[in-house]
């Protein structure tokens, strides 16, 4: 795995240097946003504002689900601690950012938490008696953070490098989680990996991609 990363890692050294602060626009606003966004929704007079524009619930209409997501991807839960979202921000982030481009990082990103949200809303649908269902106390949570674009975003730059074992360490790494303790997050994880599996699938066998290692810039 480690071998499998030294070019992730040189091609991250190499843009960083070359360009700087100007390589790592979207990671940068991301963690000013999620830094704006914690510090609002502990305010009393933004609060309620915060929930109007990034909120994203189960039990939601799926246009306002849609229209609060780019802000919910980076609405932490004000119950964690922020520091430890903004690492992982900036560490996964910016190694696709400076790999795949910044609207394929955005892309990935909105379409991960779009695919959590489907899964939550139908396992509301179908009930805890429905695999992989859920119980409607555990879908009727705030659904907002950065935590299935991360994890979908390490899929995506691993599959573009050909980072087979680190691919596969992270989709097992997602089944444990919600074989040991399943839960809403867990299962939204692993839709977001679904949907980067399978736009990788359909891109390999739309254009007959040769499975060999190369470099996707």
């Amino acid at each position: 795995m480690v071998a499998e990363w030294r070019t992730v890692l040189t091609d991250v050294a190499t843009r960083i240097r070359s360009r700087g602060p100007r390589a790592l626009p979207v990671t940068l606003g991301a963690c000013a946003g999620i830094l704006l966004l914690q510090l609002l929704q502990h305010l009393h007079g933004t609060h309620t504002w915060v929930e109007r524009l990034g909120g994203v619930y189960a039990s939601l209409p799926w246009w306002q689900a849609l229209l609060r997501t780019p802000v919910s991807v980076f609405l932490p839960d004000p119950s964690l601690p922020v520091w430890g979202l903004l690492l992982q921000v900036v560490i996964v982030f910016g190694i696709a950012e400076t790999t795949v481009g910044p609207r394929r990082t955005l892309a990935v990103a909105l379409l991960a938490t779009l695919a959590g949200t489907g899964f939550a809303r139908y396992s509301l649908w179908a009930g805890p008696h429905w695999p992989p269902g859920l119980p409607a106390h555990d879908l009727l949570v705030r659904d907002t953070g950065p935590s299935a674009a991360v994890v979908a975003l390490g899929v995506h730059v691993a599959l573009r490098y050909r980072a087979w074992w680190t691919v596969g360490t992270i989709v097992l790494a997602m089944v444990v989680e919600v074989v040991s303790l399943p839960n809403l997050a867990g299962y939204e994880h692993l839709a977001g990996v679904a949907l980067v599996l399978a736009l990788f699938t359909r891109q390999v066998a739309s254009r007959g991609d040769h499975p060999a290692a190369r470099h996707p810039r």
